[in-house]
C-alpha cells in the first residue's frame, strides 16, 4: 500500500498539496466539516498514489528531513539535533519603528524576502496573504509594496497548489515560505521536477508549534461578536507598546465594518498550549526548525526579548547569501542582529520540544499499542520518555484538539458559540491544573537539583581545605 492512504486515513494529511502538484492535478484537494484541506484519493491508481506518496511530508516513502539537509544543505553546516543544521544564529529586530508595529515579530522575515528582491536574487516570493476564496491562501508578491502588504503570520490552513501553478514554468526565481512541513514538501516536489527546482531559489522558513484549522481564527472572531459567516478580516498578532511580546492581540472586523478586539490570551482557547483546533498531522511531526529550509525564523521567546513590545525574531541561517544580508544589514544600521548560542536559539521553543519530541514518542507508543498506523519518523515510540504526570498531559491535549473540532463544528450546525464554551471551558480548565500541577514538580526538582549543587559544592570545598591542611 502506498502510505498516503494511511497519511490520509489517520488524519495525518496537511493539506498541503505538494500530491497534488506532483500528479498534475491527479489528486484533488478537500476542505472538511472541520475547517482543513485533505487530500481525496478515491478511485486514484496505484501509479498516482505512488507519485504522491512520493512528495507527500508525513508518508513514508519520502525522505525524512535529516536525509533531505544532507542531499541539499553544505555538508561544512555544524549540526545540532534541535535545530538542524546551521550557519549563523541570531536574535534580532528591524529599527524601522512603523514597520515594526505592523509585523508579527521583530519583522525580520519580510525584511529578508524584502532584500532577495531588491538585490535581484529573485523575481517573486511565494506567501501566505489575504485570499480570495477564504481569508488567508498563498499567493505571488512580486514588488516590496505587495510583499510587505501581505506580510505577518497567519494561523490558517492553505495548500500552494494555485500559486505553483501560478509560476511553474515561466522562468523566474522565487522565494518560498513556509512551515516546516510545507519546505520538506517543496524540498520533495523540487526534486522530482527539475523545473520547479531551478524556480525555487531560496526555501524561507517558519517556526512552527502546530497549525490550526480555519475553525481557529472562527472561534476568536464569534467570541468578539463576529459570526464565522460574517467575517471580514483578521489580524492574529497586534502589538500594543503598553504590553510585552507575547501580550498580543486578536482583531476581527466583520464584513460590514464593525471593528473588535481582546487580547488573545483572554479568548477561550488562547495558549498556544491548549492546541485547539490543531490538525491531526502535528501530532506526528518533530521538525521544529524548518530543518531543510535555507533559513528559518520564530519568536525569541527568551526573557531579555519578551519584555519589549515590539517582538524579536530567533533566526537560524543555512545559506551563506541569506546570512551575508543579515550581517550587512547589523553593518549598516538598518537591523538589530544580536548573536545567540544555540542553546538560546532552541530555548526559544521549549514547550514545543516538549510537545514535539517527548510528547511525539508517547503518541506514538500509544498509537502504536493501539494497533493504528503511524508515520516513520526520527523519534522513537516511549512509553517512558517523561513522568507519569506529563503523560496524562500529553494525552489530555491531544484529546482537547480533537474534541475542539467536534464541538465547535457542532456549535457552527445549531448557530450557538455556547455549544464550544461549555464544551471547551471545564476541558481546558483540567488541563491548566495539571499543567500547574507538572511546572510546581519540575521547579521542585530544579530546586533539589540546584540545593544539591550548593551541597556538592560545599563539600568540594571542605575536602580542598582539609587536603591543605
Amino acid at each position: 500500500m502506498n502510505s498516503i492512504r494511511q497519511v490520509v486515513e489517520s488524519g495525518s494529511c496537511v493539506g498541503c498539496g505538494a500530491c497534488s502538484v506532483a500528479t498534475a492535478g491527479a489528486v484533488p484537494l478537500t476542505l472538511t466539516p472541520y475547517k482543513a484541506y485533505v487530500a481525496e484519493l478515491e478511485g486514484l491508481t496505484d501509479d498516482v498514489l505512488s507519485d504522491a506518496s512520493a512528495v507527500c511530508p508525513f508518508a513514508d516513502e519520502s525522505p525524512d528531513e535529516d536525509a533531505v539537509a544532507e542531499t541539499v544543505l553544505p555538508q561544512t553546516l555544524a549540526h545540532d539535533g534541535r535545530i538542524g543544521r546551521y550557519l549563523g544564529t541570531y536574535a534580532g529586530r528591524i529599527l524601522d519603528e512603523i514597520d515594526i508595529t505592523s509585523s508579527s515579530s521583530g519583522g525580520l522575515t519580510t525584511w529578508i524576502l524584502g532584500q532577495l528582491l531588491e538585490r535581484g536574487l529573485v523575481d517573486g516570493v511565494i506567501h501566505v496573504g489575504s485570499g480570495d476564496d477564504q481569508l488567508f491562501e498563498y499567493k505571488v508578491s512580486r514588488s516590496i509594496d505587495e510583499l510587505v502588504a501581505r506580510r505577518k503570520s497567519q494561523y490558517f490552513p492553505v495548500n500552494f497548489v494555485g500559486a505553483l501553478d501560478e509560476i511553474k514554468g515561466d522562468g523566474k526565481r522565487y522565494a518560498f515560505v513556509g512551515i516546516p512541513c510545507a519546505i520538506k514538501a517543496m524540498r520533495h516536489l523540487m526534486n522530482q521536477d527539475a523545473e520547479l527546482g531551478e524556480q525555487m531559489t531560496f526555501l524561507v522558513g517558519i517556526v512552527c508549534g502546530h497549525l490550526k484549522s480555519m475553525a481557529y481564527a472562527e472561534s476568536f472572531a464569534w467570541q468578539l461578536g463576529i459570526a464565522p459567516d460574517q467575517i471580514g478580516t483578521v489580524d492574529f498578532r497586534v502589538k500594543d507598546p503598553e504590553r510585552t511580546s507575547r501580550e498580543y492581540g486578536f482583531r476581527a472586523v466583520s464584513r460590514d465594518g464593525r471593528v473588535n478586539e481582546a487580547k488573545t490570551l483572554s479568548l477561550l482557547g488562547g495558549s498556544w498550549g491548549h492546541a485547539v483546533f490543531q490538525l491531526g498531522a502535528c501530532d506526528f511531526c518533530d521538525d521544529i526548525f524548518a530543518e531543510t529550509a535555507d533559513v528559518v525564523l520564530g519568536d525569541a521567546w527568551l526573557a531579555r526579548y519578551e519584555v519589549e513590545w515590539q517582538g524579536t525574531n530567533a533566526v537560524v541561517t543555512r545559506n551563506a547569501d541569506i546570512d551575508g544580508i543579515l550581517r550587512a544589514g547589523r553593518a549598516s544600521g538598518a537591523i538589530m542582529l544580536d548573536d545567540l548560542s544555540v542553546d538560546s536559539v532552541a530555548a526559544t521553543q521549549g514547550g514545543n520540544f516538549r510537545h514535539r519530541r517527548d510528547g511525539l514518542a508517547i503518541r506514538l507508543h500509544d498509537d502504536l499499542e493501539a494497533g493504528l498506523w503511524t508515520p516513520r519518523k526520527r523519534v522513537q515510540p516511549d512509553a517512558n520518555a517523561v513522568s507519569e504526570e506529563r503523560r496524562g498531559l500529553i494525552r489530555k491535549r491531544r484529546d482537547l484538539s480533537r474534541i475542539s473540532h467536534q464541538l465547535f463544528l457542532k456549535a457552527r450546525e445549531v448557530n450557538s458559540l455556547q455549544v464550544y464554551m461549555d464544551g471547551m471551558t471545564p476541558l481546558i480548565g483540567e488541563y491548566q491544573q495539571g499543567t500547574k500541577m507538572t511546572f510546581g514538580t519540575r521547579l521542585r526538582n530544579k530546586a533539589k537539583r540546584e540545593s544539591w549543587k550548593i551541597v556538592h559544592r560545599a563539600q568540594a570545598r571542605m575536602s580542598r581545605r582539609r587536603g591543605r591542611l
